[in-house]
């Protein structure tokens, strides 16, 4: 392949060869009645409106909403803003492409974190718990969704909504859940698996190869109870499971949002639980302050108050 290009670069008249994500893809017609495929292309620098218009029916089936696209095609103007004219489009796969440049960090926003390094560290931890039932209904879990958990988000549009931001958010949460749980009588082993475990339900609730949407059962069931659901079934093929640690367990998934009007069903009953969810809420909350640094390019001390938190944010001072 020869070099690829990112769309922030596009210029009119250019032959481009890239990888994008496909955003939207819709069949229209024009004003003679042929028909044509009408697409939003995207990568992390920016995006861009597509045309199909030759070979309609045979590239329309080659590639859907939501997929990453490997793309070759020319750049023209429309209404004064640039416009890719596709001549081949096709689904891409890591399997397939990567050997040809394909890294999904291009064309979605990615932890800056290495997914197997945050792997293997989360495996040392739930190695290094003591209580057996608990470890092994936690590495059963992380084992049989280790695909999904590698690049899964942690939520659709709050914090850690990027690729991987599922693993992220639990190792922190688990090297916080370490430092502190030693000042409060509490069980370690409990606390770290209720924060591996207590947003296992997002697996089925947000279905996110590229571009994060809630799945029906997400809308319908929610990962709460699609979590304790989760945890419940893995926990009744282990042997001889305590029933009190059980419910437990099934309690810190109930709990962890902390609040009935946050869709919580239950709020935190002991230390454990309310743990979990303190930990939560403090990491969700520097990630989304994270976030509004990054998306604030206004001069000056303070950010806008377009975020998550509504005020003028301090902005950090990158001289010390």
């Amino acid at each position: 392949m020869k070099k690829l290009s990112s769309i922030e670069n596009f210029k009119e008249g250019d032959s481009i060869q890239g990888f994008y994500l496909c955003v939207q893809k819709h069949i229209r017609h024009t004003r003679s009645g042929d028909l044509y495929l009408d697409l939003e292309l995207r990568d992390i620098s920016g995006h861009i409106s597509g045309k199909i218009w030759d070979t309609v029916s045979e590239l329309n089936e080659k590639f859907e909403a939501g997929d990453a696209v490997v793309v070759s095609g020319d750049v023209e103007s429309f209404m004064d803003r640039p416009q890719l004219v596709v001549r081949k489009i096709n689904k891409a796969t890591v399997q397939h492409y990567s050997r040809y440049g394909f890294d999904p960090a291009h064309i979605v926003p990615t932890s800056k974190k290495d997914p197997i390094k945050m792997w293997n560290e989360i495996e040392d931890i739930i190695n290094g718990m003591k209580n057996k039932y608990l470890q092994s209904l936690v590495a059963t879990i992380y084992k049989s969704n280790k695909k999904q958990l590698m690049i899964h988000p942690a939520s659709v549009k709050m914090h850690h909504n990027f690729r991987s931001g599922f693993l992220e958010h639990i190792l922190t949460m688990a090297q916080i859940a370490k430092k502190i749980s030693p000042l409060y009588s509490v069980d370690l082993d409990l606390v770290l698996a209720g924060v591996l475990l207590h947003d296992i339900g997002k697996l089925k609730e947000i279905n996110s190869e590229y571009e994060a949407e809630y799945t029906d059962e997400g809308n319908l069931i929610g990962h709460i109870v699609i979590g304790r659901d989760m945890v419940l079934s893995a926990i009744n093929k282990i042997r001889k499971f305590p029933e009190d640690l059980s419910q437990k367990m099934e309690h810190i998934i109930l709990s962890h949002q902390g609040k009935y009007e946050w869709q919580s069903p239950k709020m935190p009953s002991f230390p454990e639980a309310l743990l979990v969810h303190m930990i939560d809420i403090m990491d969700a909350k520097m990630n989304l302050m994270d976030i509004a640094y990054t998306e604030d390019q206004e001069p000056g001390k303070f950010t806008n108050r377009h975020n998550y938190f509504r005020i003028p944010l301090l902005k950090k001072d990158e001289s010390k």
